[in-house]
């Protein structure tokens, strides 16, 4: 099997709630997807998604990741995806770094790789645990009595599981954190994610000023040394997103008892295989995980629900269903929430087809 074709299409996904706020005033009403198709010679193709959060968020942006596409893609045709190993090898012979460029790529090829077999990628990443898995439900910042309202309206729809953004006035953060503890169940579980905004004195305020408070402090700062001595500091468990992007932290991390979970984004590591590595060393080494992205649609929902199903039950921490939050659907056949929780595809590879009419005509071809 060899690569014929690689094609790169460009859509905007609104949010329902109308934009999505986090720490130091960053905001975003739609979101820009890059969705890449790959054409083989033996008439297969397979998606792939990246959908930067922004460049003010990691050092990623949707035009670069077309432009990226672009550069990669020529060194690529003739390979055959089905060796994904070797393939990924080839995309960082090809161009240092950017990650989340190789992303795409690599989901698309896992697709294929799925395909070719007949088999559901959860499977090919490591197995299928249990019927489905949990969930969380991201809150946008607002004023603290506003965000413990959603509070409710998100446990109607079967979450259990709440990511507080912070990162902003240490005070009205307090106030946040408590405002939305207050309208806790039991069995809920609080997530306060600072996404780097805090200086370390702000952060070991609101540390001491939620001790009592049943919470998870995520990424306070912005440096992983700021974060290791807030932690060190602080009496709440610890997660860390931003700052591990790569084997060789997720080990000093863990060298340094940095934190007890860690957010595994797919585009931040370069794609379901690094993803996968990066799992397969947390489960090795006891540490629990979110599984997500950095953001998207149906394809990247359908790759998250692979690598979130294949991970150990009691390693997954919470996992995200991005595809409710926007108001286009790009594919059939992507996992849906039900109660909070959702499951990957049992069809072949990914399980999804995407909507072409939504897709429109390619920004990219390469071949």
């Amino acid at each position: 099997m060899k690569i014929r074709r690689i094609s790169a299409y460009r859509v905007d996904l609104p949010l329902h709630e109308g934009s999505y706020k986090w720490s130091g005033g960053k905001s975003v009403s739609v979101f820009d997807s890059t969705i890449v198709a790959i054409e083989t010679d033996q008439g297969l193709t397979g998606h792939g998604e990246v959908c930067p959060l922004g460049p003010f968020y990691l050092p990623a942006y949707a035009n670069g990741a077309r432009t990226g596409i672009a550069e990669l893609g020529p060194y690529l045709l003739g390979e055959d995806p089905r060796q994904i190993d070797r393939l990924n090898r080839r995309m960082d012979a090809a161009l240092q770094g950017h990650p989340y460029v190789k992303s795409a790529i690599d989901m698309a090829c896992w697709d294929l790789l799925g395909q070719a077999c007949g088999l559901p990628v959860c499977l090919l990443l490591g197995g299928r645990y249990g019927d489905d898995f949990v969930l969380y439900r991201a809150i946008s910042q607002e004023a603290p009595e506003a965000m413990a309202r959603r509070v409710a309206g998100y446990r109607a729809e079967g979450y259990r599981r709440f990511q507080l953004k912070v990162g902003g006035d240490p005070d009205v953060d307090i106030a946040r954190i408590r405002a939305v503890a207050a309208e806790l169940q039991p069995g809920d579980r609080l997530v306060a994610d600072a996404n780097t905004g805090w200086l370390m004195h702000d952060a070991l305020r609101v540390v001491r000023g939620v001790r009592d408070v049943d919470v998870y402090i995520e990424q306070p700062c912005r440096s992983y040394e700021e974060c290791l001595t807030v932690r060190r500091h602080c009496d709440h468990p610890f997660v860390l997103d931003e700052n591990v992007d790569s084997l060789e932290l997720l080990l000093r991390a863990h060298g340094d008892r940095a934190m007890d979970v860690v957010n595994i984004k797919i585009s931040k590591f370069g794609g379901l295989t690094r993803a996968r590595q990066a799992r397969d060393l947390c489960v090795s080494m006891g540490i629990a995980m979110t599984i997500e992205d950095s953001w998207g649609g149906d394809i990247i929902t359908a790759a998250i629900a692979h690598l979130a199903h294949s991970t150990p039950t009691e390693f997954l921490f919470t996992s995200t269903d991005f595809n409710s939050y926007v108001t286009v659907s790009t594919a059939e056949g992507a996992p849906r929430r039900v109660n909070g929780r959702m499951a990957a595809s049992e069809e072949p590879g990914l399980g999804v087809s995407p909507r072409m009419d939504v897709l429109g005509e390619p920004v990219l071809v390469i071949e």
